[in-house]
């Protein structure tokens, strides 16, 4: 039976780039080129280098953490990637001004946060009621801290009774460690976990490949659809405790 439910995050409770906008209506740059802004105008203040060289310098850190990302299962901290690019390009930064660099990428996403996908609070308050829930999401940049506080902002972390975020478990979905965490937190057996995401390789044949059950979510990313092995396809969130009761055998 199952008897907890775990959530990504990105495109399963909250919209992402919605935020982006946002920024825009702001008069704001867009978060990418912000980033790299703020590398940069750290960087020229105290020595003078064009923005092309930081920015390769950036899309070459990218580049590194998409693939220990997708091959290795690690998700680095903002500070490590930004510590590529400044190795790659010969310098340094005064310890207070790359922390301020750091902590200014770690809020951007919490400062003007992406929106709730339609329907996820009252979701979430159903299956509260009848089910452990926890998160198992993936930090891209914003850290586990950051996370929770877009989450208290929108009203969503009140139902969760765990949190197994990739920059605090050590690896990134879909391994292993980010799915026991859930389960330690929650005090259950893996085969008793539902996981809802909307990727099937990260949301759906890991946790398939635990023993769990999986749910595609597809409200905002569909790419999976129509090849996915998940037990169950749901397309918004006002269907999402029907479907869960379904697999639990209610």
């Amino acid at each position: 039976m199952i008897k907890g439910v775990t959530f990504d995050l990105w495109d399963t409770m909250v919209r992402d780039e919605s935020d982006e906008a946002v920024r825009a209506a702001r008069g704001l740059r867009s978060k990418r080129a912000e980033r790299r802004h703020l590398l940069w105008e750290a960087l020229n203040a105290v020595q003078p280098i064009e923005a092309a060289q930081v920015e390769l310098a950036y899309n070459v850190a990218d580049a590194a953490f998409n693939r220990v990302w997708h091959d290795q299962f690690v998700t680095w901290t903002i500070a490590e990637r930004l510590r590529v690019a400044l190795n790659g390009l010969g310098r340094t930064l005064p310890e207070a001004e790359f922390t301020r660099v750091v902590q200014a990428h770690e809020v951007m996403e919490v400062e003007i946060a992406p929106d709730p996908i339609e329907g996820i609070a009252e979701a979430l308050a159903e299956l509260a009621s009848r089910y452990k829930l926890c998160v198992v999401s993936d930090t891209i940049v914003t850290p586990a801290d950051g996370l929770r506080a877009v989450l208290e902002k929108h009203g969503l972390k009140q139902y969760f009774s765990g949190f197994a975020f990739s920059d605090e478990v050590g690896h990134s979905k879909p391994h292993r460690a980010m799915f026991d965490a859930a389960a330690g937190q929650l005090d259950l057996p893996l085969s008793q976990l539902v996981h809802i995401g909307d990727r099937d390789h990260n949301d759906v044949k890991g946790p398939q490949s635990l023993g769990m059950k999986a749910i595609l979510f597809t409200a905002s990313r569909a790419h999976d659809k129509d090849t996915t092995s998940a037990e169950a396809v749901c397309e918004r969130h006002a269907d999402l405790p029907g479907i869960v009761d379904r697999l639990a055998g209610r």
